[in-house]
C-alpha cells in the first residue's frame, strides 16, 4: 500500500517526514496555513494554499496547478505557444522547506516557495526556479564559478482610502526626506521588525525619490536565495502596509511621467571563496574573468530588457536621465549607465564589489531575470569578451559620433523592440530553453497588444496595481 511515506518524484529524501515534524510546529506557534509561492512569466506572484495539517501532503504529493499559468497575462488572460497555454494538463508544486518561513507580517501564515514537477515527476521546462537553479548549476561545472546576487526592492506607497484605483501618495514628504521616514515611520519600523523576525537581512530602508516612494536593500545571497527573498520580501512589505491602512505598488510605473520603481540587480561572481570583481588587475580592481562576465551582459543587454523590463509599464521608467540605465554602457559608480560597477568602500572590497544592473524593475520575474543575466554574462566569459570604455556622466549628453564610437546605444524603446532584440539572442534563447523563451516571447507581445493605444497615463494605470 502507498502511503505518505512514499512520495512521488519530485519530492526529496526525508522531506515528508521534515513536513510532519514541521506541521506540529507551526500549529504550535499559531500558524494555520502555508503559502505556496512563485513567479509566473509575466511576473505575477501565483500562489496555492494549504492548511498547515496538508504540509506532509504537500511535500509527498505536491499541489495541483495548471500549467496554463505560464502564459497568463498581468490582466489573466491567456497567450498560447505550441507548447503552453492550453486548459489541458496539471502540474505539482511542491514546498521548498528549506525556505519556509512563518510570516511575521501575516500572522497565522507561513510562506515557502515551490518548485514545478510535472505529474510524471519531471522538472517542468517552464519553472523559472528550476531555470536558475540549472545554470547556477553549469557555471559551478563549467567554470567552477559561484554567485551572490541581491535584488533591491522600490514600491510606492499609497492612502489606502483614495477613491477607486487612483493613486494618492501615503506621504507628501520631499525624496529622501525626513518628514517622509517621520510620516510612515511606524509603518517601516514594523517592517523592519517583521523582516527581522522571518530572518531577513535587511541593509538599508529609507525614502526614495518618486511620490511616495520607499526602498528596501537586503544582504547578497545565492542567487535562487535572493530570487525567494525578493518574493518574500514583496509579500512582507504588502502585508504589513495592509495592516496600517496602506496600499503599495511595485509596479514600473504608477503614473505617466516621473520617476519609476526599480529592482536593480546586484550580482558579483566568486570562485573559490574570491570575489572576481575585487583585487584583480584590471579596470577598478576587477579580474580579467568579471571584465568579460561584465562585458558579456552589455552586449546583451538589448534583449535582455525583454527579461528584466517586461512590462509595457516598464517602458515609462526607461527613460534617460532616470537613473533608470537606459544606454548600453558601463561605469564606475555611474548611476545613468546600465551598468554601475560598485567598487565598495575600502576595506571591503573583496567583499562588497559588485556589479549593478539597472534597467530591471519588479514586473521581471527575479529568477528568469538572474538567471538571464548570468547566462550573458557566462556567454562574454566564455569569449574572453573585451570591456569596452567606460562612460562617465550621463550618457544621454554624448553627442553621436562619440556614442558610436564607444558603442553606446540607446536600449529598446519599446517592448516590441525588446521582443525582437530577444528573438535575435540566439544565447538568451537557448540558454532559457525552447519552452521557456517561447513563453516569454508570446508573453511580451500579449502585454503589449492589450494596451496598444492607450496614452502613458492609462498604460500606468493598467498595471498600476497588478504589481
Amino acid at each position: 500500500m502507498t502511503t505518505l511515506a512514499d512520495p512521488v518524484p519530485g519530492g526529496r529524501p526525508g522531506d515528508v517526514e521534515r513536513a510532519t515534524a514541521l506541521s506540529g510546529e507551526l500549529a504550535g506557534r499559531g500558524v494555520h496555513g502555508v503559502v505556496l509561492a512563485y513567479v509566473d512569466t509575466a511576473g505575477i506572484g501565483r500562489v496555492k494554499t494549504v492548511p498547515t495539517a496538508r504540509l506532509s501532503s504537500a511535500a509527498a504529493w505536491g499541489v495541483g496547478m495548471s500549467p496554463v499559468f505560464d502564459t497568463f497575462l498581468a490582466d489573466d488572460s491567456v497567450v498560447t505557444t505550441d507548447v503552453l497555454g492550453s486548459p489541458d494538463g496539471d502540474l505539482r508544486l511542491y514546498p521548498d522547506l528549506d525556505r519556509l518561513v512563518v510570516l511575521a507580517g501575516q500572522p497565522g501564515w507561513a510562506w515557502a516557495p515551490v518548485d514545478r514537477i510535472t505529474q510524471d515527476g519531471e522538472r517542468h521546462p517552464g519553472c523559472t526556479r528550476t531555470f536558475l537553479r540549472r545554470v547556477v548549476a553549469e557555471a559551478a561545472e563549467r567554470h567552477g564559478l559561484a554567485f551572490k546576487a541581491a535584488i533591491e526592492v522600490e514600491w510606492t506607497v499609497a492612502r489606502g482610502d483614495a477613491p477607486g484605483d487612483a493613486f494618492v501618495p501615503a506621504t507628501t514628504g520631499p525624496a529622501y526626506g525626513a518628514i517622509r521616514q517621520v510620516e510612515l515611520g511606524d509603518y517601516t519600523a514594523d517592517l523592519l521588525a517583521a523582516c527581522a523576525a522571518q530572518g531577513i537581512d535587511v541593509e538599508q530602508v529609507h525614502p526614495e525619490y518618486a511620490a511616495g516612494q520607499f526602498e528596501i536593500s537586503v544582504g547578497a545571497a545565492d542567487p535562487v536565495a535572493a530570487a525567494d527573498r525578493s518574493v518574500l520580501v514583496r509579500q512582507t512589505v504588502r502585508a504589513v502596509a495592509g495592516r496600517h491602512g496602506l496600499r503599495v505598488s511595485f509596479a514600473p510605473a504608477v503614473a505617466g511621467r516621473g520617476v519609476g520603481n526599480g529592482g536593480h540587480v546586484h550580482l558579483s561572481a566568486w570562485r573559490d571563496g574570491v570575489n572576481l570583481h575585487s583585487g584583480g588587475a584590471g579596470r577598478y580592481g576587477m579580474t580579467a574573468e568579471a571584465e568579460s562576465f561584465t562585458a558579456g551582459i552589455l552586449a546583451h543587454l538589448p534583449a535582455l530588457t525583454a527579461v528584466t523590463a517586461p512590462s509595457p509599464s516598464s517602458h515609462l521608467r526607461l527613460r534617460p536621465s532616470q537613473w533608470a540605465g537606459v544606454f548600453t554602457a558601463w561605469g564606475r559608480e555611474t548611476r545613468e549607465t546600465a551598468l554601475r560597477v560598485v567598487t565598495g568602500t575600502a576595506g571591503l572590497r573583496d567583499r562588497a564589489a559588485n556589479l549593478e544592473i539597472k534597467p530591471v524593475d519588479l514586473a521581471a520575474n527575479p529568477y528568469l531575470a538572474i538567471g538571464s543575466l548570468i547566462v550573458a554574462g557566462l556567454d562574454g566569459l566564455t569569449s574572453s569578451a573585451a570591456l569596452p570604455d567606460e562612460t562617465t556622466g550621463n550618457p544621454a549628453h554624448l553627442g553621436e559620433a562619440e556614442a558610436t564610437a564607444r558603442g553606446v546605444r540607446r536600449l529598446p524603446v519599446s517592448l516590441e523592440d525588446a521582443v525582437e532584440e530577444f528573438r535575435a539572442d540566439d544565447t538568451l534563447r537557448a540558454g532559457l530553453g525552447p519552452v521557456l523563451a517561447d513563453a516569454v516571447i508570446a508573453v511580451r507581445l500579449g502585454e503589449a497588444a492589450s494596451v496598444a493605444g492607450l496614452d502613458d497615463d492609462r498604460v500606468a494605470a493598467a498595471y498600476r496595481w497588478k504589481y
